[in-house]
């Protein structure tokens, strides 16, 4: 049912990206790190969202994304026009990272 679904998503936030950590003295700072906290669930939202429904990782929970995709090594090298990202060769996750950057990068002029 939604009521449940709604549940587990807020369980997702609270659980994984630690959005219940509220221990600062100021409300301020303590609303300001739940606003930082909900803007990463959605850019995980999105990215998930953009995995195609035949990989695997399109139902994974934000810790699976977060190790298989963005705790990942790998060499910037940037130039004037473009940044590109050297893979190991062993890198499982290299051709849908490549695929999700693809899909996800701004429209250019």
């Amino acid at each position: 049912c939604a009521r449940g679904q709604a549940e587990n998503l807020i369980k997702l936030h609270k659980g994984q990206l630690a959005s219940d950590r509220t221990s600062c003295r100021s409300p301020l700072a303590n609303q300001v790190r739940l606003i930082l906290h909900t803007a990463a669930y959605w850019l995980m939202l999105t990215l998930r969202d953009a995995i195609p429904a035949p990989q695997p990782l399109a139902s994974a929970e934000f810790t699976t994304l977060r190790n298989r995709l963005l705790k990942i090594a790998g060499r910037i090298l940037e130039t004037a026009t473009r940044v590109r990202i050297a893979f190991a060769a062993s890198c499982p996750e290299a051709a849908l990272f490549r695929s999700l950057a693809i899909s996800m990068q701004a429209a250019g002029p």
